[in-house]
């Protein structure tokens, strides 16, 4: 098949997760573009420098500096409700040359076509909605419903039953009938017979939207700078050629590859990120969860229920 794969690009998450839907692609003979923008586009141009690659932006968003996230978004939504039109009727131009036989969107809601298979990821169903608007999660859990509906599959990343990842984002509420629960999805799934690192007590990965995403290093740098022990901290930035700075006790990278991330994350004694959904699944694919220590993006209502949700589970 030719198929076209679009990640969203709110961080690396949406990328990086698809990695293994990716190289099974490759794996069955099919033929596999990539449209995508910013890090996400540098980091799968440096996972798969062979396939063919399309840069096309992603919704605009930026974050509040505060504690709160309800504003920023609302000033956003016009402008994404734009961006989703408008990648529709992308999407329709590009069918009309390039034929694609599959769409795979990673939580872009536009990219549904009427005259080729569509297929929706997403893990969060239903949108854990700020404590003053919980009245409306069931009214946006329809209006997801709308999008998803208009494709013809919508893959889960996440585990059947009650020990599963999401928690109530995925399991809430009834899944739509082109549902379905198809296992973590994780760039270290397929690696094997890797080693542990023992070189860095703890490991720092960054992630998410800015300015919260140099807010949370700034505070990791400050955190970590005089404490014992050597402290990585992987900026998720990824470019041509890496750079390492130095401050003190703390060594901060650009990016990783993965064996060498997965390396270093499983000697670590101690692991500290934001609570964005891949990074618990990299986590949990690697038996590391025990270890982190999720620090959710304030106001960042996903998070938030989602540090809390793993700390159960490892109880």
């Amino acid at each position: 098949m030719k198929v076209l794969i679009c990640p969203l690009n709110w961080g690396l998450g949406h990328a990086t997760r698809c990695v293994p839907i990716i190289r099974r692609l490759i794996d069955k003979g099919d033929s596999v573009t990539v449209a995508a923008d910013g890090f996400p586009l540098q980091f799968l141009q440096q996972e798969f420098p062979n396939l063919p690659y399309i840069e096309y932006s992603s919704y605009p968003i930026s974050y509040s500096k505060g504690k709160s996230q309800v504003f920023a978004m609302l000033r956003c939504f016009p402008a994404i409700v734009r961006k989703i039109v408008a990648e529709h009727q992308w999407l329709k131009r590009i069918q009309a040359t390039e034929h694609f036989d599959m769409v795979i969107s990673d939580n872009r809601f536009g990219l549904w076509s009427s005259n080729t298979k569509s297929v929706y990821i997403t893990h969060q169903l239903m949108v854990k909605m700020p404590k003053a608007l919980r009245f409306m999660e069931s009214v946006v859990w329809r209006l997801h419903r709308f999008f998803i509906l208009k494709y013809d599959e919508c893959w889960i990343p996440d585990l059947r039953g009650e020990k599963n990842l999401s928690g109530d984002l995925s399991h809430k509420y009834p899944l739509p009938a082109n549902a379905g629960f198809i296992g973590a999805l994780s760039r270290f799934s397929l690696l094997n017979g890797i080693s542990p690192n023992r070189e860095y007590e703890t490991v720092v990965i960054l992630s998410g939207v800015e300015p919260q995403r140099s807010i949370f290093e700034e505070n990791m740098i400050t955190r970590f700078a005089n404490v014992s022990g050597k402290t990585l901290i992987v900026q998720g930035q990824p470019q041509e050629k890496k750079v390492v700075q130095h401050i003190n006790g703390v060594t901060i990278v650009s990016h990783t590859e993965d064996e060498e991330l997965a390396a270093i994350l499983l000697g670590a004694k101690k692991i500290v990120s934001r609570s964005g959904y891949s990074t618990i699944m990299d986590l949990h694919v690697l038996g590391c969860l025990d270890k982190a220590e999720f620090i959710p993006t304030p106001g960042q209502t996903e998070q938030e229920y989602l540090a809390q949700h793993i700390n159960r589970l490892t109880l």
